[in-house]
Protein backbone atom coordinates (compact mmCIF):
# COMPACT_ATOMS: atom_id res chain seq x y z
CA UNK A 1 0.00 0.00 0.00
CA UNK A 2 0.90 3.53 -0.52
CA UNK A 3 0.17 6.29 2.15
CA UNK A 4 -0.60 10.04 1.37
CA UNK A 5 -1.58 13.65 2.72
CA UNK A 6 -4.30 15.11 0.85
CA UNK A 7 -6.32 18.12 1.23
CA UNK A 8 -9.21 17.70 3.58
CA UNK A 9 -11.05 21.01 4.34
CA UNK A 10 -12.02 22.62 0.82
CA UNK A 11 -11.87 25.66 1.04
CA UNK A 12 -8.89 25.49 3.43
CA UNK A 13 -8.66 28.08 6.41
CA UNK A 14 -6.82 30.68 6.59
CA UNK A 15 -3.57 29.06 7.97
CA UNK A 16 -3.80 24.96 8.28
CA UNK A 17 -4.79 23.44 11.49
CA UNK A 18 -5.38 20.02 12.96
CA UNK A 19 -8.00 19.53 10.24
CA UNK A 20 -7.13 20.80 7.08
CA UNK A 21 -5.19 17.45 6.20
CA UNK A 22 -5.65 13.86 5.94
CA UNK A 23 -3.91 10.73 5.85
CA UNK A 24 -4.75 8.08 2.94
CA UNK A 25 -3.87 4.66 1.98
CA UNK A 26 -4.13 4.04 -1.53
CA UNK A 27 -2.70 0.81 -3.49
CA UNK A 28 0.53 0.99 -4.69
CA UNK A 29 0.97 2.66 -8.30
CA UNK A 30 1.96 0.96 -11.85
CA UNK A 31 3.89 2.61 -14.51
CA UNK A 32 2.97 2.28 -17.77
CA UNK A 33 4.57 3.21 -20.98
CA UNK A 34 7.44 6.15 -20.31
CA UNK A 35 6.44 6.24 -16.63
CA UNK A 36 8.67 5.00 -13.63
CA UNK A 37 7.89 4.26 -10.14
CA UNK A 38 9.37 6.23 -7.25
CA UNK A 39 10.13 5.98 -3.93
CA UNK A 40 10.27 9.50 -2.30
CA UNK A 41 12.85 10.22 0.17
CA UNK A 42 13.08 13.78 0.66
CA UNK A 43 9.56 16.07 0.38
CA UNK A 44 10.39 20.16 -0.04
CA UNK A 45 7.99 22.02 2.18
CA UNK A 46 7.74 25.35 0.62
CA UNK A 47 5.23 28.87 1.46
CA UNK A 48 4.55 28.74 -2.25
CA UNK A 49 2.65 25.34 -1.38
CA UNK A 50 0.00 26.71 1.11
CA UNK A 51 -0.88 29.13 -1.77
CA UNK A 52 -1.56 26.19 -4.08
CA UNK A 53 -3.72 24.69 -1.52
CA UNK A 54 -6.07 28.12 -0.85
CA UNK A 55 -6.01 28.86 -4.93
CA UNK A 56 -7.51 25.07 -5.25
CA UNK A 57 -5.14 24.12 -7.51
CA UNK A 58 -4.42 20.61 -6.33
CA UNK A 59 -7.25 17.92 -7.72
CA UNK A 60 -9.78 16.88 -4.92
CA UNK A 61 -8.31 13.86 -2.63
CA UNK A 62 -4.81 13.87 -5.03
CA UNK A 63 -1.65 14.31 -2.27
CA UNK A 64 -0.50 17.58 -1.74
CA UNK A 65 1.89 18.52 -4.05
CA UNK A 66 5.85 19.42 -3.15
CA UNK A 67 8.87 19.18 -5.22
CA UNK A 68 10.67 15.99 -3.94
CA UNK A 69 13.63 14.03 -4.10
CA UNK A 70 13.11 9.76 -5.36
CA UNK A 71 14.68 6.82 -5.99
CA UNK A 72 13.32 4.43 -8.93
CA UNK A 73 11.62 1.20 -8.19
CA UNK A 74 10.54 0.38 -11.27
CA UNK A 75 10.93 2.20 -14.63
CA UNK A 76 9.57 1.91 -18.29
CA UNK A 77 11.32 5.35 -19.21
CA UNK A 78 14.88 4.98 -21.39
CA UNK A 79 17.57 5.95 -19.63
CA UNK A 80 16.24 5.04 -16.18
CA UNK A 81 16.89 2.03 -13.62
CA UNK A 82 15.82 1.15 -10.54
CA UNK A 83 18.18 2.36 -7.81
CA UNK A 84 18.34 5.83 -9.63
CA UNK A 85 18.07 9.25 -7.85
CA UNK A 86 15.67 11.57 -9.03
CA UNK A 87 14.21 15.46 -8.62
CA UNK A 88 10.51 14.22 -9.39
CA UNK A 89 6.72 16.31 -7.71
CA UNK A 90 6.00 13.12 -5.64
CA UNK A 91 4.00 15.66 -3.05
CA UNK A 92 3.32 14.76 0.13
CA UNK A 93 3.25 10.42 -0.69
CA UNK A 94 5.59 7.47 0.11
CA UNK A 95 5.07 6.35 -3.41
CA UNK A 96 3.92 7.79 -7.07
CA UNK A 97 5.03 7.84 -11.07
CA UNK A 98 6.77 10.39 -12.49
CA UNK A 99 6.91 10.41 -16.38
CA UNK A 100 4.55 10.75 -19.44
CA UNK A 101 0.79 11.78 -18.63
CA UNK A 102 1.91 12.34 -14.80
CA UNK A 103 0.32 15.97 -13.74
CA UNK A 104 2.92 18.25 -12.59
CA UNK A 105 3.45 21.97 -13.09
CA UNK A 106 5.04 22.82 -16.16
CA UNK A 107 8.67 24.02 -15.53
CA UNK A 108 9.08 21.33 -12.47
CA UNK A 109 10.70 19.16 -15.02
CA UNK A 110 11.81 15.82 -13.73
CA UNK A 111 15.69 14.98 -14.31
CA UNK A 112 18.23 12.12 -12.98
CA UNK A 113 20.51 13.36 -10.15
CA UNK A 114 24.30 12.90 -9.74
CA UNK A 115 24.82 12.31 -6.18
CA UNK A 116 28.22 13.16 -6.81
CA UNK A 117 27.28 16.62 -7.23
CA UNK A 118 25.75 17.09 -3.67
CA UNK A 119 23.56 15.91 -1.08
CA UNK A 120 20.59 14.40 -2.49
CA UNK A 121 18.56 16.75 -0.39
CA UNK A 122 20.13 19.39 -1.82
CA UNK A 123 18.64 19.22 -5.18
CA UNK A 124 15.24 20.92 -3.79
CA UNK A 125 17.47 23.29 -1.92
CA UNK A 126 20.54 25.28 -2.68
CA UNK A 127 20.93 22.90 -6.28
CA UNK A 128 17.56 22.92 -6.62
CA UNK A 129 14.49 25.24 -7.51
CA UNK A 130 15.17 27.12 -4.70
CA UNK A 131 18.90 27.96 -5.28
CA UNK A 132 17.81 29.03 -8.96
CA UNK A 133 15.22 31.12 -7.33
CA UNK A 134 17.49 33.03 -5.05
CA UNK A 135 20.13 33.02 -7.90
CA UNK A 136 17.43 34.83 -10.55
CA UNK A 137 16.17 37.43 -8.00
CA UNK A 138 19.48 38.42 -7.12
CA UNK A 139 21.98 38.02 -9.72
CA UNK A 140 19.85 38.02 -12.61
CA UNK A 141 16.90 41.04 -11.50
CA UNK A 142 18.45 42.88 -9.05
CA UNK A 143 22.45 42.55 -10.10
CA UNK A 144 23.90 44.40 -7.29
CA UNK A 145 27.20 46.28 -7.39
CA UNK A 146 30.15 46.47 -5.40
CA UNK A 147 29.86 48.70 -2.58
CA UNK A 148 25.95 48.79 -2.81
CA UNK A 149 23.28 48.01 0.29
CA UNK A 150 21.37 44.78 -0.23
CA UNK A 151 18.56 43.76 1.57
CA UNK A 152 17.30 40.31 2.47
CA UNK A 153 13.91 39.45 4.28
CA UNK A 154 13.61 35.41 5.61
CA UNK A 155 17.18 35.65 5.10
CA UNK A 156 17.94 32.15 7.23
CA UNK A 157 15.06 31.01 5.17
CA UNK A 158 15.77 28.44 2.61
CA UNK A 159 15.47 30.89 -0.26
CA UNK A 160 17.29 34.15 1.79
CA UNK A 161 20.35 32.58 2.71
CA UNK A 162 21.76 31.95 -0.74
CA UNK A 163 20.56 35.32 -2.06
CA UNK A 164 22.30 37.33 0.38
CA UNK A 165 25.61 35.08 -0.06
CA UNK A 166 25.37 35.51 -3.75
CA UNK A 167 25.39 39.49 -3.11
CA UNK A 168 28.01 39.23 -0.79
CA UNK A 169 29.84 37.28 -3.78
CA UNK A 170 29.22 40.24 -5.76
CA UNK A 171 30.61 42.84 -3.52
CA UNK A 172 27.92 44.49 -1.45
CA UNK A 173 27.11 45.12 1.87
CA UNK A 174 24.17 42.71 2.68
CA UNK A 175 22.00 43.36 5.73
CA UNK A 176 19.37 40.01 6.70
CA UNK A 177 16.13 40.64 8.38
CA UNK A 178 15.47 37.53 10.52
CA UNK A 179 13.45 36.21 13.47
CA UNK A 180 15.29 34.89 16.57
CA UNK A 181 18.35 35.77 17.94
CA UNK A 182 19.93 32.43 17.05
CA UNK A 183 18.65 32.94 13.84
CA UNK A 184 20.28 36.32 13.46
CA UNK A 185 23.42 35.17 14.35
CA UNK A 186 23.37 32.69 11.94
CA UNK A 187 22.67 35.38 9.38
CA UNK A 188 25.87 37.08 10.18
CA UNK A 189 28.30 34.44 11.90
CA UNK A 190 28.14 31.43 9.28
CA UNK A 191 26.78 33.02 6.11
CA UNK A 192 28.79 36.18 6.34
CA UNK A 193 25.72 38.77 5.84
CA UNK A 194 27.59 42.49 7.36
CA UNK A 195 24.44 43.14 9.66
CA UNK A 196 21.25 41.19 10.53
CA UNK A 197 18.18 42.80 12.49
CA UNK A 198 14.87 41.05 14.01
CA UNK A 199 11.83 41.96 12.69
CA UNK A 200 10.38 40.67 16.30
CA UNK A 201 12.09 43.99 17.71
CA UNK A 202 10.17 46.47 19.29
CA UNK A 203 12.28 48.99 17.69
CA UNK A 204 12.63 46.80 14.43
CA UNK A 205 12.48 49.76 11.90
CA UNK A 206 15.15 51.76 13.98
CA UNK A 207 17.11 48.80 13.65
CA UNK A 208 17.00 48.20 10.22
CA UNK A 209 17.71 52.15 9.50
CA UNK A 210 21.08 52.11 11.70
CA UNK A 211 21.79 49.00 9.48
CA UNK A 212 21.52 50.42 6.57
CA UNK A 213 23.50 54.10 7.04
CA UNK A 214 23.86 54.32 3.07
CA UNK A 215 19.83 53.88 2.27
CA UNK A 216 18.70 50.41 0.40
CA UNK A 217 20.00 49.77 -3.31
CA UNK A 218 18.39 46.33 -3.66
CA UNK A 219 15.72 44.44 -1.38
CA UNK A 220 14.87 40.55 -1.79
CA UNK A 221 11.48 40.15 -1.09
CA UNK A 222 10.63 37.29 1.24
CA UNK A 223 7.68 38.66 3.50
CA UNK A 224 5.75 41.53 3.29
CA UNK A 225 4.32 43.52 5.69
CA UNK A 226 5.47 45.56 8.59
CA UNK A 227 8.94 44.53 7.41
CA UNK A 228 8.11 45.59 3.81
CA UNK A 229 6.88 49.11 5.54
CA UNK A 230 10.15 49.31 7.09
CA UNK A 231 12.39 49.11 4.26
CA UNK A 232 10.14 51.12 2.40
CA UNK A 233 11.54 54.77 3.28
CA UNK A 234 15.03 53.58 2.92
CA UNK A 235 15.20 52.91 -0.71
CA UNK A 236 17.72 54.81 -2.71
CA UNK A 237 17.22 56.68 -6.12
CA UNK A 238 17.57 53.54 -9.00
CA UNK A 239 17.00 50.79 -6.29
CA UNK A 240 15.96 47.36 -7.67
CA UNK A 241 13.65 45.15 -5.58
CA UNK A 242 12.09 41.63 -6.73
CA UNK A 243 9.40 39.86 -5.26
CA UNK A 244 10.00 36.45 -4.20
CA UNK A 245 7.20 35.68 -1.40
CA UNK A 246 4.90 37.26 0.73
CA UNK A 247 4.73 34.93 3.30
CA UNK A 248 2.62 37.20 5.46
CA UNK A 249 -0.39 37.68 3.16
CA UNK A 250 -0.59 34.12 2.42
CA UNK A 251 -3.55 33.65 4.53
CA UNK A 252 -4.97 37.04 3.95
CA UNK A 253 -8.70 36.82 2.29
CA UNK A 254 -8.87 39.09 -0.66
CA UNK A 255 -6.83 41.76 -2.13
CA UNK A 256 -3.57 41.76 -3.78
CA UNK A 257 -0.64 42.94 -1.09
CA UNK A 258 1.86 42.26 -4.18
CA UNK A 259 0.41 45.03 -6.29
CA UNK A 260 -0.47 47.08 -3.12
CA UNK A 261 3.59 46.31 -2.62
CA UNK A 262 4.64 47.33 -5.98
CA UNK A 263 3.05 50.58 -6.07
CA UNK A 264 4.52 51.37 -2.38
CA UNK A 265 7.80 50.97 -3.89
CA UNK A 266 7.16 52.34 -7.75
CA UNK A 267 5.75 55.67 -6.22
CA UNK A 268 9.91 56.10 -4.44
CA UNK A 269 11.09 55.32 -8.36
CA UNK A 270 11.78 51.60 -6.96
CA UNK A 271 12.30 48.77 -10.35
CA UNK A 272 10.06 46.25 -9.12
CA UNK A 273 10.10 42.92 -10.55
CA UNK A 274 7.41 39.92 -9.55
CA UNK A 275 9.84 36.78 -9.30
CA UNK A 276 8.57 33.11 -10.78
CA UNK A 277 11.03 30.79 -11.24
CA UNK A 278 9.63 28.94 -14.38
CA UNK A 279 10.58 31.73 -16.31
CA UNK A 280 14.23 30.68 -15.85
CA UNK A 281 14.13 26.92 -15.83
CA UNK A 282 14.49 26.72 -19.77
CA UNK A 283 17.61 29.54 -20.25
CA UNK A 284 19.75 29.70 -16.93
CA UNK A 285 19.14 26.56 -15.18
CA UNK A 286 22.42 24.91 -16.71
CA UNK A 287 24.30 27.79 -16.06
CA UNK A 288 23.07 28.28 -12.25
CA UNK A 289 24.31 24.35 -11.74
CA UNK A 290 27.84 25.60 -13.35
CA UNK A 291 28.30 28.11 -10.76
CA UNK A 292 26.24 27.18 -7.73
CA UNK A 293 27.81 23.50 -7.28
CA UNK A 294 31.42 24.79 -7.20
CA UNK A 295 30.34 27.47 -4.88
CA UNK A 296 28.53 25.51 -2.60
CA UNK A 297 31.59 22.36 -3.39
CA UNK A 298 34.42 25.02 -2.00
CA UNK A 299 31.99 26.59 0.77
CA UNK A 300 31.64 30.25 -0.87
CA UNK A 301 27.84 29.37 -0.47
CA UNK A 302 26.84 28.03 2.97
CA UNK A 303 23.32 26.13 3.39
CA UNK A 304 21.39 25.09 6.28
CA UNK A 305 18.82 22.36 6.27
CA UNK A 306 15.78 21.81 8.97
CA UNK A 307 15.15 18.02 8.36
CA UNK A 308 12.20 16.49 9.92
CA UNK A 309 12.14 12.70 9.52
CA UNK A 310 9.21 10.58 8.62
CA UNK A 311 5.59 11.51 6.02
CA UNK A 312 3.24 11.53 9.44
CA UNK A 313 5.47 14.62 10.25
CA UNK A 314 4.63 16.53 7.15
CA UNK A 315 1.22 18.21 8.60
CA UNK A 316 3.10 20.14 11.50
CA UNK A 317 6.17 20.95 9.77
CA UNK A 318 4.22 22.62 7.07
CA UNK A 319 2.40 24.39 9.39
CA UNK A 320 5.32 25.60 11.61
CA UNK A 321 7.26 26.73 8.52
CA UNK A 322 4.68 28.60 7.47
CA UNK A 323 4.56 30.44 10.90
CA UNK A 324 8.66 31.00 10.28
CA UNK A 325 9.05 28.21 12.71
CA UNK A 326 11.88 26.43 10.92
CA UNK A 327 15.68 27.21 11.34
CA UNK A 328 16.83 26.39 7.94
CA UNK A 329 15.32 25.31 4.48
CA UNK A 330 12.22 22.83 5.75
CA UNK A 331 12.58 19.33 4.78
CA UNK A 332 11.00 15.91 5.45
CA UNK A 333 13.09 12.61 5.12
CA UNK A 334 10.25 9.78 4.92
CA UNK A 335 13.08 7.44 3.67
CA UNK A 336 14.52 5.08 6.54
CA UNK A 337 17.82 4.43 4.90
CA UNK A 338 19.81 6.94 7.24
CA UNK A 339 22.83 7.23 4.31
CA UNK A 340 20.00 9.03 2.09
Amino acid sequence: MNRYWTLAKRPPPPWPDAGTFALVEAPMPTPGPGQALTRTIYVSLDPYQWGYKRRGVEPEGAPCHARTVAQVVESRIDGLAPGDFVFCTNGWSEYALMGEGVARPGYMVPRKLDPAKGRLSQAVGVLGMLGLTAYAGMILQCDPQAGETVVVSAASGGVGQIAGQLAKLKGARVVGIAGREEKCRFVTDTLGFDACVSHLSPTFADDLRAACPAGVDVYFENVGGPVFEAVLPLFNKGSRMTICGLIAHYGDVGGDAGAAERAAAEARGVTVTNLFVGDYVEGHHDAFLADMVPWVAEGKVKYLEDIREGLDAIPAAFAEMLQGGNFGKMLVRISDDPTL
